[in-house]
């Protein structure tokens, strides 16, 4: 039988829509911000300047209630193994869980032992990070260490990486470094400016057998040995949950911290794998992240489908994505600390919802994901948002924005920065969804002085057509529990997005066959003759890599190698 489509059931309001510019639809109803704005949990969002209306918005709310999102929700909070293609409960929310608090079934958010041994581990990994920071742990001749590298990959080192550089003004321990490309250059340039004999490694990694954590894991053990021998134990910690691993590795059992199987690595951060950040940061301030998140995540259990902050932004994807047709997500945050905000949201917004294939094994009815990217307002202004004022392509946007900035410059500049900042800010959403007219364009070309001739010539190239979505999420300040707040955000609404798409958002099959040829190509760059099995361009490409000769070089003949 036919899967009902989310296109099919939104044609009729988008081609409504298609001719109605947002300019009108902000001329028709004077209270359209109101409408379409929603406060609570420390977040403003704004959407009113999406292409919808009323009439559209409640046939979205409407589509929520007929993929019994509700239901879907109350599943994944209380550990029913929703993860159905690796039969695993999805219990991220339980890390950062509080006490008393009860799920929308009633009892706890997860199983009792589930909640126990999260309140352990997460007591031990925090316990050795105030250690860490107060020189208790210390290098191995006693010395406080001043530097921290945490190696890892994809979720093992996006959270932390992003959250260390989102809160550096609460950053009052050791400096922390990630290590995550298997490319030498990331560890070279890592470990030039650092002291091994006052650097602390810590190796990210659940199984203790990722390629490329282990490749990099090697190099740095190395370059610790060479500087303080067999005591470089010391020097190591393992989050993991291979023991046998990490104890060859020559890490103590008692400096190996664990996370598990409902939890996937980019849904991490809340867990051990935060423990560079925690160290960073401290213990208090950490808690603080996972109750900001933890906030989040009780309005996402209790709040009704209208007023539900991860399901508006939700349903504002699925208009975009299967509504409007669109395929590209910029999130652009006017918070240079959030520089790799978007880089994480990729990982957690394509890999969760990156699927063809429905949860029972059906290709899908509708497009799914989109291509989510991002740079810091304002140098995004500089670069793509060209494309995304008079491209020929239409892109959604999420503006992120606080009210306040963290950490004033000398002599009360910060004032200045962060006014100019939000003035940008404003601007390009206003800009994007109303444009201006080329009749507009040369009117105001007249005013500043313009000749006839430079009208009649550039009136059209400084013309903007608008109607461009966007989306502004606004907070107090970007502080610990404003950073968990807006990460449990995106992460529910790419759930929300899962379930009306009726996909698992919580494997990630996709990663997997890559790393399955890598292992099959490797023997052949050390021996060519290996590679007679593969198809012709990998051997070409082999052949050229085996080659000493500089591939730039040529005689000018022009040899297509033919041969």
């Amino acid at each position: 039988m036919r899967v009902p489509s989310l296109a099919d059931a939104l044609s009729a309001h988008a081609a409504r829509l298609a001719a109605t510019h947002l300019r009108t639809l902000f001329s028709q109803d004077v209270h359209r911000f109101e409408r379409f704005s929603c406060q609570t949990a420390g977040l403003l969002i704004d959407w009113s300047k999406e292409k919808l209306d009323e009439e559209a918005w409640q046939a979205l709310l409407d589509l929520a209630k007929a993929a019994d999102l509700e239901q879907a929700r109350d599943a994944m909070l209380t550990g029913e193994p929703i993860n159905s293609t690796e039969g695993r409960a999805v219990l991220h929310t339980a890390l950062r869980t509080g006490d008393g608090i009860s799920s929308p079934k009633g009892g706890g958010w997860a199983p009792a032992a589930v909640r126990q041994e999260i309140s352990d581990e997460r007591d031990r990994f925090l316990a050795f990070a105030e250690q860490v920071r107060e020189g208790a742990v210390a290098a191995c001749d006693g010395a406080p260490f001043t530097d921290v590298v945490n190696i890892g990959i994809g979720g093992s080192d996006l959270g932390p990486a992003m959250a260390s550089r989102a809160l550096a003004p609460f950053c009052d321990g050791p400096n922390v470094h990630f290590i995550a490309n298997v490319d030498g250059a990331d560890a070279v340039d890592t470990l030039r400016s650092l002291d091994p004999a006052r650097t602390l490694v810590l190796v990210a990694s659940k199984t203790f057998t990722t390629l490329e954590t282990l490749t990099n894991s090697r190099s740095v053990r190395a370059w610790l040995e060479a500087s303080v021998g067999e005591k470089v134990g010391s020097h190591l910690a393992a989050l993991s949950t291979n023991l046998d691993a990490t104890t060859a590795f020559g890490i103590a059992p008692e400096r190996v911290f664990c996370f598990w199987d409902y939890v996937g690595g980019r849904y991490s951060l809340w867990s051990a794998i935060g423990l560079a950040l925690a160290i960073a940061i401290g213990r208090t301030r950490f808690m603080e992240m996972l109750a900001g998140a933890h906030a989040l995540d009780v309005h996402f259990a209790q709040a009704p489908l209208d007023a539900n902050l991860p399901v508006i932004l939700g349903l504002i994807g699925i208009w975009r994505r299967n509504g409007m047709g669109l395929s590209a997500h910029a999130v652009i945050p006017y918070e240079e600390r959030l520089a790799r905000f978007p880089a994480y949201l990729q990982q957690l917004d394509m890999e969760s919802n990156g699927k063809a294939v429905r949860r029972d094994g059906t290709p899908v009815s509708d497009r799914t994901g989109m291509l989510v990217f991002g740079e810091p307002g304002t140098n995004a202004q500089h670069s793509f948002f060209q494309l995304c004022h008079q491209g020929t392509d239409i892109v959604a946007m999420d503006v992120l924005l606080g009210r306040h900035s963290v950490g004033e410059l000398v002599e009360g500049r910060g004032a200045e920065h962060h006014r100019n900042l939000v003035a940008n800010a404003l601007a390009q959403t206003r800009a994007l969804a109303f444009g201006r007219t080329q009749s507009e364009t040369r009117e105001q070309m007249e005013t500043e002085g313009a000749s006839g001739s430079e009208v009649a010539a550039l009136s059209a190239h400084k013309s903007f057509p608008g109607d461009r979505p966007s989306t502004t999420i606004l907070y107090d300040q970007l502080d610990p529990a404003t950073l968990g707040r807006l990460i449990a955000l995106y992460e529910h609404k790419v759930f929300v997005e899962s379930v009306l798409w009726g996909i698992n958002a919580f494997d990630q099959w996709g990663v997997e066959l890559g790393k399955v040829m890598a292992k099959s190509i490797t023997p052949a760059l050390d021996d060519p003759h290996k590679a007679g099995a593969f198809d012709a361009s990998t051997k070409g490409l082999i052949a050229a890599l085996s080659q000493d000769a500089d591939i730039g070089a040529s005689d000018g003949s022009g040899d297509r190698g033919d041969g």
